[in-house]
């Protein structure tokens, strides 16, 4: 009789061992794994609806300020890859932000109606040279399939380098619970 007691319990922990992620994923060289979600197909840009809202507003040149995205997705379950693409845009000007270094992208499982985010770190310059005035903030996938433009009215954003902004933005990440 003992037997069967022994025999549900190492099922259960072989379905947990499965569940949390111990079975054979593929990885790639770098140790990052590369297995999709169970729905294995990349999100649409068509089917994803993006608003912005600053969570702190950087007030002033010199200051810090984060915006963030937040992604819907209005279509079947889907899997969000890589960093998302933004640009600011400024009369006829337009610069890549580039990814938070310290930010690993992951694949990020989307169910339909679920919502998803990013947040986009800036720096607020002063207006004239040395900032880009920028009107217009333009999001998307990392494929650049279809983006999506938004107003950006959180002042000037501060260039380091030449054209390249002082901002970076972060991977997609779970949005609420």
């Amino acid at each position: 009789m003992r037997a069967v007691p022994i025999t549900v319990t190492a099922l259960a922990a072989a379905f947990l061992l499965t569940a949390c992620g111990g079975g054979d994923d593929s990885a790639s060289g770098d140790g990052k794994s590369t297995a999709s979600s169970a729905s294995g197909t990349a999100c649409a840009a068509g089917d994803l609806t993006m608003a912005a809202g600053a969570v702190n507003a950087a007030p002033a040149a010199g200051d810090t300020g984060n915006l963030t995205v937040t992604v819907t997705n209005g279509g079947k379950e889907c899997t969000l890859e890589g960093f998302p693409k933004v640009e600011l845009e400024a009369d006829g000007t337009t610069v890549s932000v580039p990814h938070d270094e310290a930010a690993e992208a992951q694949s990020l499982p989307l169910a339909e109606q679920a919502t998803a985010s990013f947040t986009i770190t800036y720096v607020r310059g002063e207006d004239g040279e040395g900032s880009l005035a920028a009107k217009t903030l333009t999001c998307g996938l990392a494929d650049a399939s279809a983006t999506e433009s938004l107003d950006w009215s959180y002042g000037a954003v501060a260039l380091k380098g030449g054209d390249e902004p002082d901002a970076s933005v972060s991977a997609f990440q779970v949005a609420g619970d």
